[in-house]
């Protein structure tokens, strides 16, 4: 007998040991890594955030022309609004958008958001000049609540495909929105100033191009992953946040950073004219910004594998801070094509990085939609709100360019 049980015992630790070897062997079967329902997932995110904040983060080219030619009883503070709105619902809708996705109803959040784009884009299209809450509605309320619904989710979904090149991914996601910022405003400076369409034709060709892309969008991303069987608590989340230090620490550090950030999106344009450089160089002012940003965030992921994703925000952040404070100086050419490229450059690195600092940050991959939401929404959601309004206010009607510059860069 005690050989034979000897025998059991080392035939059931052969057996211990295959199975702990085929676990190892299977996880990374988990996290496919790649393949065509994954690439097809993560560009199909990709147009969402080149229609999304692609589209918010040119809101530069409307601020432009609503100064200068169709709101003009409204001041740049009041106008600044309408962005800084639609930037605040983008972020700050993820708080419900992310819990939402975290239940399981990720498909229903991308059509809902994807249609309710398209609606409001020709919504605006239908505006009368110096109607101003016709604008505030369409663009401010509403394009920013379909963001919202979709921004979160369209991010998160990649962490069903990837683990180990998860920032890589969504790096790569990111620049969608980069990539947006610098199709959108070509277009629409061509569009709005460069043809006879007048207002309401111009946004109905770009609200057709943007359908158009989350149409295919819509096609392309597909979920792998049940929902988990107990939804996600948001209270439960929170206290989590609130004892997790690095999470904390995050949350801070964006809080004070993006009260600035949008200051040279929104404003590069129109200080460019203001400043008497050529309309025709001022229109591309935000594209070379943008491409400058979209550069640095197909970088990103590379760069993150040396640095690591919390050293590269930091670096990111300190650097864009004090890029803002140069645009006290800018008043000629070359200074607007230097500070555009190298603010362009730390800008996207930092925005590149929100997301997978956010998942590095996050032990239970089942909570990353609350925790998304959570962090964009006290990060960038109310910064985004009071911002550029301040900065507008700041600016005045005299266009006091040190007064707003030295505010978002301290800030």
């Amino acid at each position: 007998m005690p050989p034979q049980q000897d025998k059991e015992g080392s035939e059931t630790l052969e057996e211990s040991h295959l199975a702990k070897d085929s676990n190892l062997s299977s996880h990374p079967h988990e996290f496919p890594e790649g393949g065509l329902a994954a690439w097809m997932t993560t560009f199909g995110a990709f147009l969402i955030q080149l229609c999304g904040f692609g589209y918010t983060t040119s809101f530069g080219v409307y601020q432009d022309f609503y100064t200068q030619h169709y709101l003009t009883n409204e001041t740049s503070s009041a106008i600044s609004w309408i962005g800084s709105l639609n930037t605040f619902l983008a972020t700050a809708v993820g708080i419900i958008s992310g819990s939402l996705y975290d239940r399981g109803y990720f498909y229903h959040l991308l059509i809902t958001g994807s249609l309710l784009q398209s609606f409001f884009l020709f919504m605006l299209s239908l505006s009368k000049p110096n109607q101003y809450y016709q604008i505030f509605l369409a663009q401010g309320v509403g394009l920013g609540i379909a963001s919202g619904l979709v921004y979160v989710p369209s991010i998160a979904v990649i962490s069903h495909y990837f683990r180990r090149r998860r920032t890589l991914a969504m790096t790569f996601v990111a620049a969608g929105s980069s990539l947006g910022a610098i199709i959108h405003p070509i277009m629409l400076n061509n569009l709005l100033n460069a043809s006879r369409l007048g207002f309401g034709n111009s946004v109905r060709v770009s609200a057709g191009f943007v359908s158009l892309l989350l149409l295919i969008a819509c096609l392309c991303i597909r979920t792998r992953l049940d929902p988990p069987t107990t939804p996600v608590n948001y209270i439960v989340v929170a206290k989590k946040c609130i004892d997790d230090a690095p999470f904390l620490f995050m949350i801070a550090g964006g809080l004070f950073f993006q009260t600035g950030f949008y200051f040279p999106l929104f404003y590069i344009q129109l200080d460019s004219i203001k400043h008497g450089l050529s309309v025709t160089f001022s229109f591309y002012s935000l594209v070379i910004l943008n491409v400058s940003n979209c550069v640095a965030r197909v970088m990103s992921g590379f760069i993150a594998r040396f640095t690591g994703v919390p050293n590269l925000v930091i670096f990111a952040t300190i650097s864009g801070g004090v890029l803002i404070l140069g645009m006290i100086g800018l008043s000629s050419l070359v200074s607007v094509v230097v500070l555009g490229v190298i603010y362009g450059y730390f800008a996207g690195l930092y925005i590149a990085m929100m997301a997978p600092l956010a998942a590095t940050l996050t032990p239970d991959l089942s909570e990353l939609g609350a925790r998304m939401g959570i962090c964009f929404f006290i990060s960038g959601g109310v910064n985004y709100l009071t911002g550029t309004p301040i900065s507008g206010a700041l600016l005045t009607s005299n266009y006091t360019w040190w007064i707003p510059a030295v505010f978002s860069g301290v800030s």
